[in-house]
Formats: C-alpha cells, structure tokens, sequence
C-alpha cells in the first residue's frame, strides 16, 4: 500500500500535477447556520417594512373616515385630503419598493440598511403631515411659528432623505440587470426611472415653495404647487404599476415575447401619460 501511494505520488511530481493546497472557505460556507442566521434577519426586516407599509395604508383609510365625519374643505393647505394621500401614497410606495428592490442584483446588507432608513423616513413624513393636520395648520412652507417651521424643515430634509434613497436604488437598477420574469428588468428600470420624475417634481414644489414663503407671498406659495401635482401623482405610482403588471403576466400561459412586449406598451402609455402631465404643469405654471 505504501509503495503504490508513493509511485503515485512521483507519478504527479514527474507529471507537474501536483494538487494546490485547499484555499480557505469563506465563513458563511464553513458554517451554513450563520448564513441563513443572516438570511433570516434580513427577510424578518423586510416584513417589517411591509407591515410599516400597511399601517400607513390603514392611516390613509382611517384620515377618510375622520374627513366623512368631520368634513371641511377637501383641497388647501389645510385639509384632512394630505393625512388621506400621503398615508396611502407612502404605504403603498413602501410596499412597492421592498418589493420591486428584491429583484435588484445589489449587496443585500446594503438593500436592507437602505429599506430601514426608507421605511423610517415615510413614518417621519406621514406622522409630520398628520400631526399638522390635526393641529389644523398647514404641514409644509408653513413659518409661522418656531414650532411649525421645524416641522416644515423636517418634512424637507426628510423628503430631500427620500429622494437618495431612491436614487441609489434607481442605480442599481440600471448597473445590473434586475432579475425576474419576462419584462420584469424592463419593468423596474422604467418605474425608478419615472419615479425620478416624481422626486424631482416633488422637490421643485418644495424648492419654489420656499423661496416664495421666504419672500412673504405665503399663499402664492401654496398656489405654487397646484401645476406638478398631477405630474407628481402619475410619476410617483410606475414602479408600483409596472413591476405589478410584470407579476401578474408571469402567471399567464403566454410566451415570454408576448408578455415582454405586452410590458414595453405598459411602459410607453405610461410615459406618454407623464409626458402630458408634465406639458400641462409647464402650460399651466
């Protein structure tokens, strides 16, 4: 037995075949547990985020009741219309997002840390409009106190907080391939796309708005906002939108060129619609 494993061994020295020493394994492959540990986390905060989603959701509904019982005016800076929207908008965006972010090619730690500040900053901008509201004042440009100018400044930073995250994520998308059914990477990179258009309008709104409420024209500065608003709205739903029409397409019988193309046609009648939107805020401001 000796022999034979010796004259194999001079065997591979003669033949410059000898075997490489084992290279060490990386921690999360020695140990299997650790890594799904940290699978496990990062999923637990994932529906977290979701379930952060649905609570604003349900603060969006609960705002429509409290506006069917106690009525007022619907439009205005001071109406129970922006607990009802921004409730409902920022849910569902939230939800979009952790969603639609599964399918990006991007370090998971990376996703994750991203997703906790995102979903902590929707509960910032949500709790901040709906305090305003119930105070009965307005929730942005609004300096007339200490008190309010701090929460108008917050809301600002924290929409300015929104649109980086976002923007990382946007990126992402566009650096790698995202992965998914047939027009799902379509799908995605025209939603953050679009979405970057809603960030940039929502952003401008703001921007204008403050200038003039600087300036002393504080009802000129809520009039401001009126012309992007409907340009903000349409942009801001595509990567809920698309995404979801993707989904929905995967679980259908027909081929992948048919649903891709059904998803390319989605995404140019939603670009158009953008696209009138944004005509009539430039036709209207």
């Amino acid at each position: 037995m000796d022999e034979q494993k010796t004259a194999q061994t001079r065997g591979e020295a003669g033949t410059g075949h000898l075997s490489p020493p084992p290279l060490p394994l990386p921690l999360p492959l020695l140990h299997p547990r650790n890594r799904l540990d940290r699978l496990d986390r990062l999923d637990r905060l994932d529906r977290l985020c979701e379930a952060t989603a649905l609570l604003l959701v349900l603060s969006g509904l609960v705002h429509l009741a409290v506006f069917a019982v106690d009525g007022g005016p619907w439009n205005g800076p001071v109406s129970w219309r922006k607990p009802v929207t921004f409730g409902l908008s920022f849910g569902v965006t939230l939800l979009a997002v952790v969603r639609v972010t599964s399918y990006l090619r991007m370090d998971p730690r990376l996703r994750t840390a991203l997703l906790g500040v995102f979903a902590a900053d929707c509960v910032v901008e949500v709790g901040g409009i709906t305090l305003q509201a119930w105070r009965a004042v307005p929730s942005h440009l609004d300096m007339e106190t200490p008190f309010d100018t701090a929460m108008s400044m917050t809301l600002a930073v924290g929409g300015g907080v929104l649109v980086a995250l976002l923007t990382v994520f946007a990126v992402a998308s566009f650096r790698h391939r995202p992965t998914g059914p047939a027009g799902m990477a379509l799908a995605v990179r025209s939603g953050f796309a679009i979405l970057l258009v809603a960030l940039a309008s929502g952003a401008a709104m703001i921007a204008r708005g403050v200038v003039l409420t600087h300036a002393g024209h504080q009802e000129a500065a809520y009039d401001s906002t009126a012309p992007l608003k409907p340009l903000h709205g349409v942009s801001l739903h595509a990567v809920l939108v698309l995404p979801a029409l993707s989904w929905l397409l995967s679980r259908t019988s027909w081929s992948e060129p048919v649903r891709w193309r059904i998803v390319a046609a989605a995404v140019g009648c939603y670009a158009a619609a953008v696209a009138a939107a944004g005509l009539w805020a430039v036709l209207t401001y």
